[in-house]
């Protein structure tokens, strides 16, 4: 019987339960691919609750999905500051933030910043009929997310929890990875947005990872040169596909006017498979204002078909 670890991405989400519901009613609505009547079990890797106080409400879960509306429902992210970071870390998030156009706490690295290229996500996002406010938490969040999970830091949300980041969640992915090995197979991860860099760090990374049939990554940040550079030294992009652990094929889904993905949405040249292009690449339009809704992408019909491919359906 064939099985699906997803990892969702940013911004806060409804309890596990009704996540992984909500995602799975996407991947079949009309007629599309119904997991459970092919036999296909799934589970979702959660780590919302390392970020977030506490879920989003029950009520209206399907739209409490959508990073969009999440960020409306919480209170803005801190600004990232450089105190207590050394001249690398300061340098690495400076460059980021100029690139995704997220103001910083006043400071050495954001005065670095200032040399910086325009951003790449500006003209993207201003395309965007989002309020400005949403646009820039979007970001912010974004760049919190990435940059705590990549430095490990240590992170309270509240409710007296206290969490290195990239130590919980690397936990819950492997944990979630050696339940579904434990399965006949296939087994294939599907990963959203920041879930992106959490699947491929583990199955690239941690050596406790088993493999998988299969990968894909959908509305994926990886194409960022500052995400490629924290993978070091196992990422490099001639040897970037993670073929310890990945038996099978891996598919990139994005769409061009996805903000998330827009960097560099092409992964192929960038994960190479001895020096080979092997990231099987597809551009999956969206509609509407916020194009890097899961729901949107899993009901797309090139989606669907790649997905059955991988899971031998």
């Amino acid at each position: 019987m064939a099985h699906v670890t997803f990892i969702h991405g940013i911004a806060n989400k409804p309890p596990q339960d009704q996540l992984l519901d909500v995602w799975l009613r996407s991947l079949a609505d009309d007629s599309g691919v119904d997991l459970g009547a092919e036999g296909v079990t799934s589970s979702m890797v959660y780590w919302a609750d390392v970020m977030y106080e506490k879920p989003l409400s029950e009520a209206d879960t399907e739209s409490a999905a959508n990073e969009a509306v999440a960020v409306e429902r919480e209170p803005a992210p801190a600004e990232l500051g450089v105190a207590g970071m050394d001249a690398g870390e300061a340098a690495w998030t400076a460059t980021l933030a100029a690139k995704l156009a997220v103001p910083m706490a006043a400071g050495t690295a954001a005065a670095a910043a200032a040399s910086i290229a325009p951003s790449p996500v500006k003209e993207t996002l201003e395309r965007i009929p989002l309020p400005g406010f949403v646009k820039e938490r979007l970001m912010k969040v974004l760049l919190r997310d990435v940059h705590h999970y990549l430095f490990n830091c240590k992170f309270s949300p509240g409710r007296g929890a206290t969490f290195q980041v990239q130590d919980e969640i690397r936990g819950r992915m492997i944990k979630a990875l050696q339940e579904g090995a434990a399965r006949p197979g296939p087994h294939v991860v599907v990963s959203h947005s920041m879930g992106t860099v959490i699947a491929y760090d583990c199955l690239k990374r941690v050596k406790e990872a088993p493999v998988v049939h299969g990968l894909m990554t959908i509305g994926s940040p990886l194409g960022l040169d500052e995400i490629q550079d924290k993978l070091q030294p196992e990422w490099t992009r001639r040897t970037g596909f993670p073929v310890e652990r990945v038996q099978g094929g891996w598919v990139n889904v994005y769409d061009r006017l996805d903000p998330v993905a827009g960097f560099d949405p092409n992964l192929a040249n960038d994960y190479r498979k001895d020096g080979n292009d092997e990231v099987d690449d597809l551009n999956e339009q969206n509609y509407g204002s916020w194009r890097h809704d899961i729901c949107k992408y899993l009901r797309g019909a090139h989606l669907r078909e790649k997905l059955r491919g991988l899971l031998e359906l």
